[in-house]
């Protein structure tokens, strides 16, 4: 019976004192956190004598660390460094108190001792180092990992920890040094090492530190390819594409290469708009000949380009002509399967739009739907291309059951949402405002957000300018210059635009017209003007469904063809300041970040 008492007895101590302690534990946490260190100190240096866990002893030092209680601090840790020797992060504390104290060399002293008495143990060193890290010891972390290379005699250990420092730190000129010395023989960091040097690179200096450690590098290791894309990278964030298709170019007779980065970096330098760039890119995959495994993509690829050049601003007959047989001369080779389908498609654009042989162009798409193993996805898009061709020969209701054919098939889709639109502008384009307008207002709830806004500016456009008879008849007008801009007649519609005040003075469709010209002038290559009509809107209708548009489509023309990347960022922060509801609002966001120089694909 005694034994029993006895074991209850202590039990029950045991459970009380364990109470206690969990009492003590909650208690000086909240002090901590109430930064009521004085108090935490108290309660936590009684926790690490019972316990001698470190975590309250991180806690207890920092404590001391924020009261100043140097001396006191000195003590424990010195008594703490006989008791057990092996445990350095007790030296790097005491380290840190000479160091608050003023005492910076005998700080780095003890630093150093620690480090250089290290054993040959991986994990040792990476203690230590995340014991200086948690002092706020960044550079000692550093010299303890580099330590550690030297003595295990690899240069590729502690890459990951050695890197997220220095994107800690912001050391620019050491995480490039270190990305280059990764990148070797972990290339699918790439992508990684981009994004990373996106974010803290700052401005045009930063970019020219990486391009000249990696030009040294590529120049004692000529066959790493991967150090090539990251210039080829470098050089394409700079938007200097001539000297991105330079080192490809030199990088492929080099190595003796079959153009294959070549050819996937041309895809970056066409979304980019760098047209000319991307050509001679394609011109030099072919001298490779035809029976390079890339030729025949290279050669689709190439009139591609060519056909976004032609159509990117003012263009040539002759030259619309000339881009039309290539096209012809493809498909005669190739067939019409695959990316001749996309072929038949753009030549049918030319055909329409730039040589105005609307017979033609129906022609060939209509050949285009009997092309052998067609998607359901393909048709959709040659049926919708057909219709608005048939807008263009007159024949409006053709064109809507072209439409609705695909709105059918794929109802509540991209494509069927797509085709309602544009089944929606054919009303607007013919006067019968009031059928467009419902039309506009079922999509406004679509999934695509571009569709979305679309409809949702085509309803607002129509409901704001049908208060009066005047108003009305001037959208009609507006319609008429719409439908001609779509026929690709950017003139007749510039001058139908400027007959809308002349006809109807005092129409509430001042901002809408300078829109349609800004676009005009935008296609047309006429920038100067189409910054005039962008700034207008700007200034002087900040209620208008078009100022957020304005906005970034002139940030746009700042950052990639004004060179003005200071007025782009101020245009991006207004829009994401006054138009947080926008659909340019995200991407806003992403190009003022990256002017900034702190984006990152984030």
């Amino acid at each position: 019976m005694k034994k029993l008492v006895l074991i209850i007895f202590f039990s029950f101590s045991f459970l009380l004192l364990s109470a206690q302690d969990n009492m003590d534990e909650a208690l000086a946490y909240q002090y901590y956190q109430q930064g009521e260190f004085e108090k935490a100190a108290v309660l936590l240096e009684k926790l690490f004598n019972k316990t001698k866990n470190d975590s309250y002893f991180d806690l207890y030092f920092s404590s001391l660390i924020k009261v100043k209680k140097y001396t006191e601090a000195e003590t424990i840790l010195k008594k703490l460094i006989k008791q057990y020797p092996q445990k350095s992060q007790y030296a790097i504390a005491l380290g840190r108190v000479y160091q608050e104290n003023g005492r910076t060399a005998d700080a780095n002293k003890i630093f150093q001792e620690a480090i250089n008495n290290t054993p040959k143990d991986e994990n040792k060193f990476r203690e230590m180092a995340n014991a200086f890290y948690r002092f706020e010891a960044y550079d000692m972390a550093i010299s303890a990992f580099l330590q550690g290379r030297k003595i295990f005699g690899d240069e590729q250990m502690f890459q990951f920890e050695l890197l997220s420092i220095y994107r800690f730190k912001k050391d620019k000129q050491m995480l490039i040094q270190e990305y280059i010395n990764v990148l070797a023989s972990t290339p699918q960091l790439l992508p990684q090492a981009q994004g990373v040097l996106a974010s803290v690179f700052e401005d045009n200096a930063d970019y020219q530190l990486l391009q000249n450690a990696l030009l040294k590098k590529i120049q004692k290791d000529p066959q790493t390819e991967v150090y090539t894309e990251l210039l080829t990278w470098q050089y394409i964030q700079q938007q200097q594409y001539e000297m991105a298709l330079r080192q490809l170019i030199a990088q492929d007779k080099r190595t003796k290469g079959d153009g294959n980065l070549l050819f996937s970096t041309a895809y970056t330098f066409v979304s980019n708009k760098a047209y000319t760039t991307a050509i001679k890119a394609y011109e030099y995959i072919l001298t490779k000949g035809d029976e390079n495994e890339l030729y025949l993509a290279a050669k689709v690829a190439l009139i591609n380009a060519k056909y976004e050049l032609a159509i990117s601003g003012k263009y040539e007959k002759v030259a619309i002509q000339a881009l039309a047989d290539e096209y012809l001369e493809v498909l005669a080779k190739y067939g019409r399967s695959g990316q001749g389908l996309v072929a038949l498609r753009k030549l049918a654009n030319l055909q329409a739009y730039y040589l105005n042989d609307l017979k033609k162009a129906e022609l060939t798409l209509e050949s285009a739907l009997q092309t052998s193993g067609i998607s359901q996805s393909d048709v959709a898009q040659i049926k919708m291309d057909l219709g608005d061709i048939y807008v263009l020969t007159k024949q409006p209701w053709e064109a809507i059951l072209a439409y609705e054919q695909v709105s059918k098939q794929f109802d509540n889709q991209p494509l069927g949402n797509e085709a309602k639109f544009r089944s929606a502008r054919i009303f607007f384009y013919v006067g019968d405002f009031n059928y467009a307008k419902s039309q506009a207002d079922v999509l406004k709830a679509s999934t695509s957000q571009l569709i979305a806004n679309d409809a949702l500016n085509l309803s607002l456009l129509i409901n704001d300018n049908l208060q009066s008879t005047n108003d009305s008849l001037a959208l009609k007008m507006y319609a008429d210059a719409e439908m001609l801009q779509f026929m690709n007649k950017p003139d007749q519609s510039l001058i139908k635009l400027d007959s809308i005040n002349i006809a109807y003075s005092n129409n509430s469709l001042a901002d809408d017209i300078l829109m349609a010209k800004a676009k005009i002038f935008i296609k047309t290559s006429d920038i100067s003007k189409a910054e005039t009509m962008l700034k207008e809107i700007i200034a002087n209708h900040h209620d208008s469904i078009w100022t957020d548009d304005a906005l970034f489509i002139l940030g746009d023309l700042y950052d990639k063809k004004l060179n003005n990347q200071e007025e782009a960022k101020k245009l991006f922060q207004q829009l994401m300041n006054d138009y947080p509801g926008s659909m340019f609002n995200a991407e806003a966001r992403k190009r003022f970040r990256n002017i900034r120089g702190d984006n990152v694909g984030t």
